[in-house]
């Protein structure tokens, strides 16, 4: 019953509409448009392209190796000769990247001072002479505070230079 009272008000409402003349919405409309005009702005001038002659002549081929790979300096090794001894027998720490290896304590025994470096879940003692990393780090100095490394890594330039780490000892939570 209700939907049938909708229909019949809308069009009650539509059927009043339909008898006006909207006259004063014509005028009104025909007055507002009187002066509308629509513009187009004008396209751009094309010119032509500058033509820019290439001589290669001497410069270096760009898909050459020269310009991927840097010039090797001569002398062969570079570095006043410094490269590690790579015929040495591996330390069993020298597999472990630095930073996955952790100083966890100082022993001393006599008058040697021993550092103790956990790998993975196992625990090894080092002192100074001893091998660590990957970049053929040699130990050379342990305290309290941690374990000073002299390390051979090749620079950009592929020469063979020294350089200082230390692994720092880790600090244990008191447990509660």
């Amino acid at each position: 019953m209700s939907r049938f009272f909708i229909v019949l008000m809308l069009s009650a409402g539509l059927a009043g509409c339909a008898g006006e003349d909207h006259e004063d919405l014509r005028t009104w409309m025909a007055e507002s448009t009187q002066g509308l005009k629509g513009q187009v702005k004008p396209l751009p001038e094309i010119r032509p392209a500058v033509v820019v002659s290439y001589e290669t002549g001497s410069l270096i081929d760009p898909f050459s190796s020269q310009k991927i790979e840097p010039e090797r300096k001569k002398g062969g090794a570079g570095g006043g000769g410094m490269a590690p001894d790579l015929d040495r027998r591996k330390e069993p720490l020298e597999q472990f990247p630095l930073d996955s290896l952790a100083m966890v304590g100082v022993l001393e025994q006599g008058r040697v001072v021993y550092a103790l470096v956990r790998a993975d879940s196992t625990l090894h003692r080092v002192r100074a002479g001893n091998y660590m990393g990957q970049n053929f780090g040699v130990i050379t100095a342990i305290n309290g505070d941690g374990i000073a490394l002299k390390e051979i890594v090749q620079d950009a330039d592929g020469e063979w230079v020294e350089r200082t780490s230390t692994l720092q000892l880790q600090e244990q939570e008191a447990k509660k």
